[in-house]
């Protein structure tokens, strides 16, 4: 099932891409709305196949060009991004390969749907793209095993964490640079875990870069995998349904290369994996 939150100019609501490629849709005004996605998810059981048999049947279909992707949770109780992720990433950014997941905090201010831009802010002209996968969870838990990490995951989402280098790298923390308003572009919708190999292994992850492939990695690569990343953080905080965890990047950032590729306004830059679609996006000057 593939989910997707948008908005009208009237209203919000929820969607269901069909197998057709058709989206389903019900605002949040309708009769038969099942819900916002974070609510759903707060219900647990199988609440999610019930919300897409009702889109399925009771849903309108919704022309792409009369709506507005808004990220599948808009507001997620905790984004959560893991940094240095994959070997050749951390190679290429000098840096040493940790024992341990790197982790640090996004905030939903940052983030914006697929289609919507990436926003360059007056401060710094050094952003930054970063092709990921979300692992949205779905279940709550503390102290979570690795041999059951899997069993909390809701879905997976692409990412692209973008990030204003300059301002990153002022300090040992990273929050800053990551946190500029809308820089996050989270979509364009949630896949749910059935539909995906265990943990997304396997899976062809790249951007591009006003058409140029600028990434090009394998979930294959990742230090840490999904259910030791559910493990490392569970063990410090209670993981809720609807919150946000963002794996980490492939080796081909912009920062890492000579001269540096920095995005600047009018360029698209487009992620894509296998099973979760492409997240494409434009970069516009604040």
């Amino acid at each position: 099932m593939r989910f997707l939150t948008y908005r009208t100019v009237d209203t919000t609501g929820l969607g269901l891409v069909a197998a057709n490629g058709e989206i389903h849709g019900l605002a949040s005004d309708d009769d038969y709305f099942p819900g916002e996605l974070l609510s759903l998810l707060h219900r647990g059981g199988d609440v999610l196949t019930r919300a897409a048999t009702t889109l399925e049947r009771h849903g309108k279909v919704l022309d792409e060009a009369d709506i507005a992707y808004l990220p599948p949770i808009p507001s997620p109780g905790k984004i959560l991004c893991v940094g240095l992720n994959y070997r050749d990433h951390a190679e290429e950014a000098g840096m040493a390969i940790p024992s341990h997941a790197n982790v640090f905090a996004r905030f939903a201010t940052s983030l914006v749907g697929a289609g919507q831009p990436i926003i360059l802010p007056h401060d710094s002209d050094h952003l930054d793209y970063e092709a990921e996968f979300a692992i949205v969870i779905g279940r709550a838990g503390r102290r979570i095993e690795a041999a059951a990490a899997l069993d909390h995951v809701a879905g997976y989402a692409l990412f692209n964490d973008g990030s204003l280098r300059d301002v990153q790298l002022r300090t040992s923390q990273w929050v800053l640079g990551k946190n500029f308003d809308a820089t996050g572009a989270f979509g364009p919708w949630l896949v749910t875990s059935d539909e995906l190999p265990p943990g997304c292994r396997g899976l062809r992850l790249t951007a591009r870069l006003n058409g140029a492939t600028v990434q090009d990695g394998s979930t294959d690569d990742l230090l840490f995998d999904v259910p030791t990343i559910i493990q490392q953080i569970s063990a410090v905080m209670t993981l809720e349904p609807g919150d946000v965890i963002i794996t980490g990047t492939p080796a081909g950032v912009g920062m890492a290369r000579r001269p540096p590729l920095w995005m600047k306004a009018g360029d698209t830059i487009e992620i894509a994996m296998e099973g979760l679609g492409r997240l494409r996006n434009e970069i516009e000057e604040e």
